[in-house]
C-alpha cells in the first residue's frame, strides 16, 4: 500500500475502523481483558502516567523565539530528532498498524487535523475516543496537520550516548507537526501531546487555550472550572442541572468557549456510583480502563490502587446524557471559578478575586498535596503550576494569563476562587469542606446570587469574601473564625503568604513552579 506518512509503509493497515470494529480487533489480542461491565482493561506497562522529563521540543533556532524553554520545554536538536524519526519509522515499518484520523477544536475555524499511527488496535481506540470524529465525507478528504508516530514499544539502547535522560522520550516539532513516542504505553502522552500543540497554535492567533472543564446552565450562560488534581474540577462541573461542554481542555475564541477534544480521559480511583454516575455509568463497551485491577467477577476494583492511583478511563464524550450538543461551544463565561484544595486550612471558601489578584492566582495555580497521597509527604505541601497546567505550556505562562486577563476585561466575566480544602485547621487537625458547602457556593456564583451580595475583607491574602449568604453559617465564610487559635491561623496564613511570594518572584524571573496537571 502507499505510505501512510513519509517513511512509514505498513504490511497490514487498519484505518477509522470505528469503535466496533476496534473492539473485534481487540478481542483477537488474547493479551486484552474485558470487565464485567464490557469495556476494554489494558496495562500500560512500566509506565502509569507521564513521564514529563521525557518530554522534548525540537528547538529550530530563530523559528521558534517564542518557545517557552527550560525545565518544562526541554530543547532537542534537529538532528537529533531527525535520528530519533528513523528509528521509530524503522520500528513501525513494514508491521501491522493501526491508524486513526479525528480533529482537535470543536471550533470549525480553529480545528487541527490528527492522525495517529500506532502499534495496537487499542492506542489507535483510544485516539478515537478522544478525538472529535470526522464524519465520512471529512475522513475522504482527510489531510492531517498533526502526525502522531507511536513506537510504544521501541526500546533504544544508546540513550546515554545520544544524551537523552532514559530510553523513553516524548519528541514534539512544532515546526513540522509531528510528535514521536518511544519508549512508553501511556496513551496520556498522546492526549496531552495534542493538547501541547494546541497550546501552541492557540495564543499565536489571539485565541486562549486553557486546561479547565466548561458547562453551560439553562440559560445558556457558560462557566469554566480550573483546577489541579484533587481540587473537585470534574466532579464540579458534572452538574446535573447543567449541560457538559467538555472536563479537560477547551479553547476561548472571538465567539466563546469551544472544547479541544471528543471525549473524556477519567480518573478512576475510588470511583464511587453515587458520587460521580455519569463517569460511573460510561464504562460500558466502547470504554477503555488503564491499569485498573478486576476482581475476581469481572468487576473492576476501583479502590485498588496497587498497580496505580492514576488508574484512569477513556471514552467518547457523548457516554455522558447530558452534554452540549451536536457542537461542544458555550457563550463567553459569565463566571469563572479557579478551585484549589488548600489543605494549610488558610483560604476561605468561598472569595471574588478581584481585578489585581485574577493574573497572580492564575499565574500562581495554586493547591496543596495532602500527607499520604504521595510517599514521602508527611504534612501538608503548596503545588503551583501555571495556570492550572504548566506541564503542557509550550509558551510562557505570562502569555496565557495576559490573553486571559484581556478576554475578562472585554467579556465582564466574574471570577471566583473557590477551596474545597480543609476548614478549621491544616489536614490532620481540621476538617475537608462538605461537598454540600461547596455545592451550595457554587450554585450560588453560577446562579449569580453572589454577584449581589456584600463584600467584607477577609484575613486571608487580601481576599474579598460575601459577608453572608442565605443557608450557609456566615463563620465558615470567614476561615479565621473556623479555627480554634485565632493566633495560630494568623501564623499559618503567614506562611501560606510567604509561599505565594516566592512563587511570585519566581513568576517574574521566568522560573515557574511546574507541578499538577492530568
Amino acid at each position: 500500500m502507499s505510505e501512510l506518512i513519509s517513511g512509514i509503509t505498513a504490511s497490514i493497515c487498519h484505518r477509522n475502523l470505528g469503535a466496533a470494529a476496534w473492539r473485534k480487533m481487540e478481542e483477537l489480542d488474547p493479551g486484552n481483558k474485558f470487565s464485567a461491565n464490557g469495556a476494554l482493561v489494558v496495562d500500560t506497562g512500566k509506565y502509569t502516567g507521564r513521564s514529563p522529563k521525557d518530554k522534548y521540543i525540537v528547538h529550530h533556532g530563530a523559528a521558534v523565539p517564542e518557545a517557552w524553554w527550560g525545565e518544562v520545554n526541554q530543547a532537542i536538536s534537529p538532528e537529533l530528532a531527525a535520528e530519533l524519526r528513523r528509528r521509530v519509522c524503522a520500528h513501525l515499518n513494514g508491521r501491522e498498524l493501526f491508524v486513526q484520523d479525528g480533529f482537535a477544536g470543536a471550533a470549525a475555524a480553529h480545528r487541527l487535523a490528527v492522525r495517529t499511527v500506532a502499534c495496537k488496535p487499542w492506542q489507535a481506540h483510544f485516539m478515537h475516543n478522544m478525538l472529535i470524529r470526522p464524519d465520512e465525507a471529512e475522513l475522504a478528504s482527510f489531510t492531517p496537520q498533526l502526525k502522531i508516530l507511536n513506537a510504544a514499544g521501541l526500546m533504544i539502547d544508546d540513550w546515554k550516548e545520544l544524551g537523552l535522560r532514559s530510553p523513553t522520550f516524548i519528541v514534539l516539532d512544532l515546526e513540522a507537526g509531528e510528535i514521536l513516542i518511544g519508549g512508553t504505553w501511556y496513551t496520556g502522552e498522546m492526549k496531552k501531546g495534542v493538547f501541547t500543540v494546541m497550546n501552541w497554535l492557540l495564543p499565536r492567533r489571539g485565541v486562549l487555550s486553557m486546561h479547565c472543564s466548561a458547562n453551560v446552565g439553562k440559560d445558556a450562560s457558560c462557566a469554566l472550572f480550573f483546577g489541579l488534581s484533587g481540587t473537585g474540577k470534574t466532579t464540579l462541573s458534572a452538574d446535573p442541572e447543567r449541560l457538559l461542554i467538555g472536563d479537560d481542555e477547551h479553547g476561548w475564541d472571538d465567539d466563546g468557549i469551544f472544547n479541544i477534544e471528543g471525549g473524556c480521559y477519567a480518573k478512576c480511583i475510588n470511583l464511587d456510583e453515587a458520587k460521580e454516575p455519569d463517569i460511573f455509568h460510561a464504562i460500558r463497551p466502547g470504554a477503555i480502563l488503564e491499569n485498573v485491577i478486576l476482581k475476581s467477577d469481572g468487576q473492576p476494583d476501583y479502590a485498588d490502587a496497587s498497580r496505580t492511583e492514576n488508574t484512569r478511563v477513556s471514552y467518547p464524550i457523548d457516554f455522558i446524557p447530558n452534554i452540549v450538543r451536536p457542537v461542544s461551544t458555550g457563550q463567553h463565561p459569565k463566571q469563572i471559578i479557579f478551585l484549589t484544595c488548600d489543605a494549610f486550612g488558610v483560604l476561605p471558601p468561598v472569595a471574588r478575586l478581584q481585578e489585581n489578584q485574577i493574573r497572580q492566582y492564575f499565574l500562581s495555580g495554586y493547591t496543596a498535596k495532602v500527607a499520604g497521597t504521595e510517599r514521602g509527604v508527611t504534612e501538608p505541601q503548596a503545588t503551583f503550576s501555571p495556570c492550572f497546567g504548566g506541564p503542557f505550556l509550550p509558551l510562557p505562562p505570562t502569555r496565557y494569563a495576559e490573553l486571559l486577563v484581556e478576554k475578562i476585561q472585554k467579556h465582564g466575566s466574574s471570577v471566583w476562587l473557590v477551596n474545597t480544602g480543609w476548614s478549621g485547621g491544616p489536614c490532620g487537625i481540621g476538617k475537608r469542606m462538605p461537598i454540600p458547602l461547596t455545592r451550595r457556593l457554587v450554585s450560588a456564583i453560577l446562579s449569580s446570587e453572589l454577584d449581589q451580595a456584600e463584600l467584607i475583607d477577609s484575613a486571608a491574602l487580601g481576599l474579598k469574601i460575601p459577608a453572608a449568604l442565605s443557608g450557609v453559617d456566615s463563620q465558615v465564610l470567614e476561615p479565621r473564625n473556623t479555627w480554634g487559635d485565632p493566633l495560630a491561623y494568623d501564623a499559618a496564613a503567614a506562611r501560606l503568604a510567604a509561599m505565594f511570594a516566592v512563587n511570585a518572584a519566581a513568576t517574574k524571573s521566568g522560573c515557574f513552579g511546574v507541578s499538577g496537571g492530568g
